[in-house]
């Protein structure tokens, strides 16, 4: 170690150099053992260390052997063999992504695009549509080999389902009734061509932000849009006034019909009732006519003069004696005094 030790020397330069061979012998002296082994050893650990890689939760690992895919790793710490022989490419897959076509976010604030956002309706409007798609990588497989740029096929394939969709429909129907609808062709349209251009990209969800006409004659649309909505909450009124009356008046109705039913069993029951007891009283009248028929006649002066006194003569020639009492007079003190009862004679008329 004694080439380490600090010397006397003015000259920095001859002092450096002087470091340097001392540096170098000391390396030539080490390499001449078991160096240069230990340092190889160290080199190769540390190429197959390279092979180590990391596949975090939501996200998968695409392995190559020689630029082939040779198998898709789930999370966790895995190893594959180092380059050239093998590599790995890790895909977020959990990652909600989106893309914007007629407009363009910065933070809270929004500007429209008008190259993307203005396009032709199947009645020859024009319209200003903004789109907002969100999206994730349902295949990594065909999102890293399947086509190249997959997102950037993914804004134009969008465009282009927006457009063919809009160009189907007249304009209030796709600003209006239709919105839903549309929604759903254009995700359905751009699926379809997402699976077509194998970009491994799975669209979950289209949405209209603005369906508008241009700015020139946007307010005599939303005139008519207004007037449509007018239209639809007076139908729905009526619907729903329809809905409380007519289950009503069916109710009235089928009381009516029972309250008639009944009055007619009513009425047959009585009519039977009363035809069977005439025909009682015909046997009965047939049996002894004159009893029946003065029973008859003496039933019916109950029925029509309730509140009469009635004197029952017995004969044709029979007579009310002048001084029977036929009512109960007043007394002195207001009170009925009792009917003096005159015991008929019992001689007999011609004498």
């Amino acid at each position: 170690m004694d080439q380490f030790r600090p010397r006397n020397d003015e000259n920095p330069v001859r002092e450096i150099q002087r470091g340097v061979e001392d540096l170098k012998s000391l390396l030539e002296g080490f390499f001449k053992g078991r160096g240069t082994w230990i340092v190889i050893i160290i080199l190769v650990l540390l190429y197959l260390a390279s092979g180590f890689y990391v596949v975090q939760p939501g996200e998968k690992g695409v392995e190559l052997l020689f630029g082939k895919v040779k198998t898709i790793t789930d999370p966790g710490l895995r190893y594959r063999l180092p380059k050239p022989f093998m590599d790995a490419l890790v895909v977020d897959i959990a990652q909600i992504r989106r893309a914007e076509i007629g407009f363009r976010s910065d933070g809270a604030r929004s500007r429209s695009v008008p190259p993307e956002a203005l396009m032709l309706t199947g009645d020859e409007n024009i319209v200003d549509v903004q789109l907002f798609v969100q999206y994730v990588i349902n295949d990594p497989v065909k999102f890293l080999f399947g086509a190249q740029a997959p997102e950037t096929a993914l804004r134009a394939s969008a465009e282009v389902a927006l457009r063919g969709v809009v160009g189907e429909n007249e304009i209030d129907y796709t600003m209006t009734s239709g919105r839903m609808d549309v929604q759903q062709k254009v995700q359905a349209y751009l699926q379809r061509l997402l699976d077509t251009y194998n970009t491994g990209l799975l669209a979950t969800e289209a949405r209209l932000l603005v369906v508008d006409p241009p700015a020139q004659v946007q307010e005599a649309f939303h005139d008519v849009v207004r007037a449509w909505e007018d239209r639809e909450r007076l139908i729905k009124e009526a619907e729903g006034y329809q809905e409380d009356v007519i289950p009503r008046a069916r109710g009235m109705a089928r009381e009516e019909i029972r309250k008639a039913e009944g009055f007619k069993a009513q009425r047959v029951i009585r009519a039977k009732g009363d035809a069977q007891r005439f025909d009682r009283v015909l046997e009965e009248y047939l049996k002894a006519p004159e009893v029946t028929r003065e029973r008859l006649y003496l039933e019916s002066a109950e029925k029509f003069l309730p509140e009469a006194r009635k004197f029952i003569m017995e004969g044709g020639d029979s007579r009310v004696l002048p001084l029977f009492p036929l009512t109960q007079p007043t007394g002195p003190a207001g009170k009925r005094s009792e009917p003096r009862r005159i015991e008929p004679s019992s001689e007999k008329k011609g004498d």
